[in-house]
């Protein structure tokens, strides 16, 4: 059994960061309000204001994530937000191929899994992110995130091969946190806003409570074993998601999530179109466009992502496909797309506080939505009932907001 890296000895009760937010604040730390020991370890690099502002909410995310499904779970966080959150659920080989993890000779770990569905689903909004992992990082999941431009990673341990391997990263400046995974912070929080202290109860609600799903409004009321199993991903995915948000998920992945719009039908329509894309990638004429042998990762993400676009000219104009292709590909067209669309089935929507109106399922229904959970509680919650059973959609209310600041 190979030896872990598990060293709990955390004997820092402030670490003095280079500045916060931004360069022109300083001074800048972190520490313990109670004059007690950080419960974390730097393992490697100099993590900053904002890696750690995204490491304590990933991990959060993933631990629970852990504990409410039992399976390993990942994130990828930007800017306070998740970009991909998944469970460790075996790859097809598709998603292998459009999370291009198709080429490793390793087997991949259930947490290596997890990782590769939390950093693939949003490969653009991902670029420089921060993971979190809710097991011991192993050899497996270390060389993946090797591959992937980040700023570092949060997780209960490393094995020593993963520590070699992460210490290779940025020119040996990665970013590896190491936190004790029986630390339990205190059931009130604060924070200050323009000098004025906030204070609340940190929100402890679980999200896998059966009872999240016994008021059932729809005509549908069949919540398969596995689309509970997402919808529990969607709400805790919510939870440390800035508001208003909402969260697609497909087989133990979020696929498509909206965050921080003033807006509901603006979330669900930002979080379809992600998921629309999502969906698109693994479309045969996507999957088999014509790159340069040794186009870099980034590059090919983001023509991809301009491809499937409607600004698919911005990429296939002469003198600009020759950068990325071997030959011209022919443009995926509106009614191609559409098509393709129409083919996503069996998706879950999540949102944190309640659809005021059926638009937002309209939206839903078109990238494949059949279950929803949301808290309930509108004035038009029978317009968004009725909206439901013209689709045939399951939906829930759960009772529960999930608003993040």
């Amino acid at each position: 059994m190979q030896q872990i890296l598990n060293k709990y000895i955390f004997a820092m009760k402030e670490l003095a960061l280079k500045y916060g937010c931004n360069p022109n604040q300083k001074p800048s730390r972190i520490f313990m309000e109670d004059g007690s020991e950080l419960p974390i370890e730097v393992i490697n690099g100099r993590p900053g204001y904002i890696n750690f502002l995204d490491a304590f909410n990933s991990w959060q995310l993933v631990k629970e994530l852990k504990a409410a499904t039992g399976l390993p779970a990942a994130a990828s966080f930007k800017h306070v937000s998740p970009a991909g959150a998944a469970v460790g659920l075996p790859l097809s080989d598709t998603l292998k191929k459009i999370y291009f993890c198709d080429d490793v000779k390793f087997d991949l770990s259930p947490l290596a899994c997890a990782y590769v569905r939390a950093r693939g689903a949003d490969r653009m909004c991902s670029y420089g992110d921060f993971v979190a992992l809710s097991d011991v990082c192993d050899e497996a999941t270390a060389l993946l995130i090797k591959r992937e431009v980040s700023d570092g990673v949060i997780a209960p341990g490393y094995t020593p091969e993963a520590i070699e391997i992460l210490k290779e990263k940025r020119k040996g400046t990665y970013n590896v946190i190491q936190i004790d995974p029986n630390y339990t912070p205190a059931p009130i929080e604060r924070k200050q806003v323009f000098g004025v202290t906030f204070e609340q109860g940190r929100n402890e609600v679980k999200l896998d409570d059966p009872a999240l799903f016994e008021d059932i409004p729809t005509q549908n009321k069949n919540f398969p074993a596995d689309a509970k199993r997402d919808l529990i991903i969607a709400l805790i995915t919510l939870k440390y998601t800035q508001s208003n948000s909402v969260c697609y998920v497909k087989d133990g992945q979020a696929i498509g999530i909206g965050a921080g719009q003033q807006s509901r039908i603006h979330c669900t329509r930002l979080a379809g179109s992600k998921a629309d894309e999502w969906w698109l990638r693994q479309c045969p004429k996507v999957m088999n466009l014509p790159f340069k042998e040794k186009i870099r990762r980034a590059d090919r993400d983001n023509t991809i992502n301009v491809y499937i676009s409607d600004e698919w000219e911005d990429v296939l104009q002469d003198g600009v496909w020759e950068q990325f292709f071997t030959e011209k590909p022919e443009p995926l067209t509106r009614e191609e797309k559409k098509a393709w669309i129409a083919k996503n089935t069996g998706v879950c929507l999540g949102s944190d506080a309640f659809f005021p109106f059926g638009d937002n399922i309209e939206r839903a229904h078109k990238s494949g939505v059949e279950y929803i959970a949301q808290a309930g509680g509108s004035i038009r919650d029978d317009n968004v009932i009725e909206t439901c059973d013209k689709y045939g959609i399951a939906m829930a209310f759960t009772h529960v907001r999930l608003f993040h600041h």
